[in-house]
């Protein structure tokens, strides 16, 4: 690849390699599991026994994000059916031929509020491209902006672009990615890293795993355009060996971009040079800390280190080393293209952009959302998810994972910020958010978290190795009705104390779901007291 006119000619061959007409089949992990693959192969059977392939094809796509629903196939821009299976698979054919849609077919409403409130930017390429295809991405003007920024920007420039769009880091802690990749870009040495954190850990959260699998050159591309404006020329990819569907995407995506010249040595016949590889976790949920996470990378256990010295003053083998998440580097290619200005447009006064949330729970509509920050959380509850199946009420939603906490009915109409979902005791996160109704245990809710943390706990330092394990006791007293009314206190200390003494982020944030659930559902809690007496 030596120009931008080589990117234009592979999109119009791209383009002009298709069928008229496209069925679009989701076979991302969700669907997958559903059995969507076998409704692939039904529908290219049926598409073949009718000797209808110089009209029709099936195209493997990425994830179409109503999960809950699945399988998922598309016709046309606006007919979609739900729930496939490979039995229907003739009246998929025919209603993609015009025909009206057979009663077997269930419709997936894209008007609904589940799509209709998404603003798609990081998933703007899932469920519509296939993501095993190069060429695909690049017909959707891929890698373009990878070549704007070596052509056109100095490295200062691009730094600057990120920063003055306002964007935060999509990992859980908001913090400015210009600041972060500033801060790398004026560290002294000839050898920096870029590492993209994929080590997606917290209990029903898949959006970073979805964006993988339905997109994986958008964060190659993100990943590249960070190391020219920082200087880095490597970049490792940590993600857990439980993705497996996205790491083989990644592995063919680098395969293929490495094959066309979009990474290696003298990118689009420029000085600079990049390179990514993949490093697999074991699955510990201590290594999405960033220390951890380098020294996992390095070969060491995966266990944390006091900072300073940050990651990007000292970081992979004592290099600086700029660490963002997989949907922080998904954003980077839109702000490049449609501009700083845009981008920050988007969202409220100090969280920009969209957000990204795999909702789950007790909701009907399961999947994944993408809407501008700020969006009240009750309608993301109520109007994209449906509200409660069989007409329950909403009791509380949870955000932030094991680091969060549960955001009870009476803040429903809260926006979706960074520092509002602090005030209120929670955070961001990395985007997991879980709905619970009023069947639904608060106790039961902090015990299960707690028991997370005390099983991924790493051990390294004693307030949350031992921490942990009295917290989870004191909470299985609890809900034996063994417990003294002191006990609340001593549970309520000791998450004080776990908070502020731990060594790490996942020790200091894992009291979050019991203070939460104190702060909110407190009664819960005492009325649990002394029951085996009573």
């Amino acid at each position: 690849m030596t120009d931008l006119a080589e990117l234009f000619e592979i999109a119009a061959a791209e383009n002009s390699s298709h069928q008229k007409i496209q069925i679009r089949c989701c076979t991302a992990a969700g669907c997958m599991s559903s059995g969507s693959l076998a409704v692939k192969e039904q529908l290219e059977a049926e598409i073949k026994a009718k000797n209808l392939g110089d009209r029709l094809e099936v195209v493997p796509v990425g994830c179409m994000k109503l999960c809950g629903f699945a399988p998922l196939v598309d016709v046309s821009e606006n007919t979609c059916f739900q729930e496939v299976t490979p039995a229907v698979a003739a009246d998929i054919v025919n209603a993609a031929l015009g025909e009206q849609p057979s009663p077997a077919l269930e419709l997936c409403d894209r008007q609904a509020p589940f799509f209709a409130l998404q603003k798609p930017i990081v998933l703007e390429n899932s469920g519509k491209i296939d993501p095993e295809r190069i060429e695909a991405y690049i017909a959707r003007g891929g890698y373009r902006q990878l070549h704007q920024v070596l052509e056109d920007m100095t490295p200062t420039e691009v730094v600057a672009e990120i920063t003055q769009s306002g964007l935060r880091g999509r990992g859980g802690g908001g913090y400015p990615t210009g600041l972060k990749w500033a801060t790398v870009a004026k560290m002294p040495g000839d050898q920096k890293y870029i590492i993209c954190n994929a080590d997606e850990g917290d209990p029903g959260a898949f959006m970073d795993r979805a964006v993988l699998e339905s997109d994986p050159h958008r964060i190659l591309e993100g990943m590249a355009i960070a190391g020219y404006a920082v200087g880095a020329n490597h970049g490792y990819i940590y993600i857990r060996a439980e993705y497996p569907l996205a790491i083989a995407h990644l592995e063919k995506a680098i395969k293929q971009a490495k094959s066309k010249g979009l990474l290696g040595s003298q990118i689009f016949n420029c000085p600079f040079n990049f390179t990514i590889d993949i490093r697999i976790g074991a699955g510990a949920f201590v290594c999405g800390e960033e220390t951890a996470l380098i020294a996992s990378i390095e070969g060491k256990r995966g266990t944390p280190k006091p900072r300073p010295p940050y990651p990007a003053q000292s970081g992979l083998w004592g290099h600086p080393t700029l660490i963002n998440n997989v949907e922080t580097y998904a954003n980077i290619v839109p702000i490049i293209r449609e501009g700083a200005d845009w981008f920050s447009s988007i969202g409220t006064e100090k969280s920009k952009g969209t957000k990204v949330f795999a909702l789950t729970g007790k909701v009907k509509n399961n999947g994944l959302i993408e809407v501008p920050m700020g969006t009240p959380v009750r309608q993301i509850v109520e109007q994209m998810g449906g509200g409660i199946p069989d007409g329950g009420t909403v009791k509380s939603v949870q955000t932030g994972g094991p680091s969060g906490g549960c955001i009870p009915a009476a803040f429903l109409d809260t926006p979706i910020e960074y520092d509002s979902l602090l005030k209120l005791g929670t955070m961001m996160g990395s985007g997991g958010m879980i709905v619970m109704d009023e069947s639904t245990s608060m106790v039961d809710v902090a015990k299960f978290y707690m028991e997370f943390c005390q099983c991924e706990s790493c051990g390294k330092c004693i307030p949350c190795r031992a921490g942990t394990v009295q917290m989870s006791d004191l909470l299985s007293k609890l809900l034996k009705g063994e417990a003294e009314p002191q006990d609340i206190e001593l549970l309520e200390s000791l998450c004080y104390m776990v908070k502020e003494a731990s060594l790490c982020g996942l020790g200091q944030s894992a009291p979050n779901p019991i203070l939460s659930t104190l702060r909110y559902f407190r009664p819960e809690y005492e009325a649990l007291v002394g029951r085996s007496h009573r």
